[in-house]
């Protein structure tokens, strides 16, 4: 069986958990907690070298770190439920939304970039809270304007009718916004697909509120 390392509330650990759960694909789930540093742990460090979660380890032993080459490799294997549609203009425009997230937004809004920016450069909670509002805002409404110009879009996803790898990112990231205050009320059309993609058993599964090792409270 496939064995994942990773976070409740990790976006990127979250996102794997939808292309897992899209693809119907068993996994052990392995938290890491990055509230308590166990990423940062000799043990866990000999599995990934970067300290960052996921890891997915495949049944031969060999462990695939990145969510990027993870979710690519699991597209690549398993091509069932595919993420990405089958014409090229189609899978470029797809990957380009996933990027707008995975590369634009969420790499400087992760938990590593806001603590430095307060312990090592002396910046206070408003402060960051303003920088993470920033990034996703500038990110967010590029991808709105690209939604809504979609005329052949379905409502209930980023591109076409089936959850694509867009939609494994995007809906990490609004988690991630509502947990940070952001108001999403400029962006229908993101706040929509979440909603649909959030009814979704496979999303269901993948929440952040449903995982072992989410607090109980």
């Amino acid at each position: 069986m496939l064995k994942l390392y990773n976070f409740f509330r990790s976006g990127t650990s979250h996102r794997t958990r939808i292309a897992l759960n899209l693809k119907g694909l068993e996994y052990e789930y392995l938290p890491i907690s990055l509230g308590k540093y166990e990423n940062k742990s000799d043990a866990y460090k000999a599995i990934n070298p970067q300290g960052l979660v996921p890891a997915l380890v495949l049944e031969s032993g060999e462990v695939l770190t990145q969510s990027v080459a993870i979710i690519e490799w699991l597209e690549e294997v398993y091509p069932q439920s595919s993420l990405l549609p089958k014409d090229p203009i189609a899978r470029a425009r797809v990957r380009a939304l996933a990027a707008i997230i995975g590369c634009d937004i969420h790499p400087i809004n992760n938990k590593r970039i806001l603590e430095y920016l307060k312990s090592e450069l002396g910046q206070d909670d408003d402060v960051t809270a303003a920088w993470t509002a920033e990034w996703i805002h500038a990110g967010f409404s590029a991808l709105e304007t690209l939604l809504a110009k979609d005329t052949a879009r379905h409502k209930g996803f980023c591109f076409g009718d089936t959850p694509t790898l867009a939609d494994a990112y995007l809906i990490p990231q609004v988690y991630s916004a509502r947990r940070f205050g952001v108001d999403l009320s400029a962006y229908p059309n993101i706040v929509a697909i979440d909603a649909h993609c959030n009814s979704l058993d496979a999303f269901k599964k993948a929440h952040p509120d449903n995982q072992i090792d989410t607090p109980k409270i």
